[in-house]
């Protein structure tokens, strides 16, 4: 009975852990645009796509991604790109556990 109950407990944790919100809001509070963002969890060996696209974030705004790759990751690091040139990162983000990057 204890190994049942063991095993139940077990994949009720693996189920919440799959369940957890990877939604990330990036504040631009710089002054400078940004005009590049990347995200990769952390055991990716590159940095992947520009999550921006065509767009950009003005200091001042906001923008909401759900990071969610379904690799079940939580810890994600986060690269900033602004028009300036300048880069701002932030390594071992745990997304399920914290919601905002403010870029100061």
């Amino acid at each position: 009975m204890r190994i049942l109950f063991t095993v139940f407990v077990l994949f009720i944790s693996a189920l919440s852990a799959q369940a957890q919100n990877r939604w990330v809001t990036i504040e631009n509070n710089t002054g400078v645009t940004m005009r590049e963002f990347y995200a990769s969890n952390r055991d990716q060996r590159n940095w992947g796509r520009d999550w921006f696209g065509s767009e950009m974030l003005y200091s001042g705004q906001y923008v909401e991604f759900n990071l969610d790759d379904g690799s079940g990751y939580c810890i994600w690091d986060l690269k900033a790109v602004f028009v300036d040139g300048d880069e701002v990162t932030r390594m071992g983000m745990n997304v399920c556990e914290v919601g905002t990057w403010r870029i100061n």
